[in-house]
């Protein structure tokens, strides 16, 4: 992984429970710092329910914090890579690159982005192939059994 080590490497637990409990004690009054530095938390761990909450509460800052919104852009974009969700993650990525062109961490997340949809696209292209070529040798079958009748 070399430099995209940062992308996998979660919080240690500790150091995730640090930053929950400073959250949950702001309770109803949650800084805006407090709130982002917890989501980062949440992004960075390798449990999808924590991953999950992690881009809730950055969506929720790139809402009421215009002034935030480069810097959520980022964690948005590794949150939703890191579920799955590519096109969302790719949305976020390249603005961030639009606002920022020389972002070498945004850069890296692109390329991560690309080699996984590129992935992705193969192996979907590899099933299609697979069913296409499953349904032509039974309908040869078949085609075969109803002309020896």
């Amino acid at each position: 992984m070399g430099s995209n080590r940062y992308v996998y490497s979660p919080l240690k637990p500790e150091e995730l429970q640090v930053l929950r409990g400073q959250y949950e004690k702001e309770g109803d009054f949650v800084g805006v710092q407090t709130k982002f530095n917890y989501a980062w938390g949440l992004i960075k761990s390798n449990n999808r329910g924590e991953q999950q909450e992690g881009v809730r509460l950055l969506s929720e800052i790139y809402r009421s914090a215009p002034e935030r919104r480069r810097e959520c852009l980022y964690y948005l974009a590794l949150g939703n890579f890191k579920l799955g969700n590519y096109a969302e993650a790719r949305r976020y990525n390249e603005s961030l690159l639009q606002h920022e062109p020389a972002n070498m961490q945004a850069a890296s997340l692109q390329s991560l982005i690309d080699d996984k949809v590129a992935k992705e696209g193969l192996v979907g292209v590899a099933i299609v192939s697979g069913v296409a070529i499953a349904a032509g040798v039974i309908g040869s079958l078949i085609f075969k059994g109803a002309r020896r009748r």
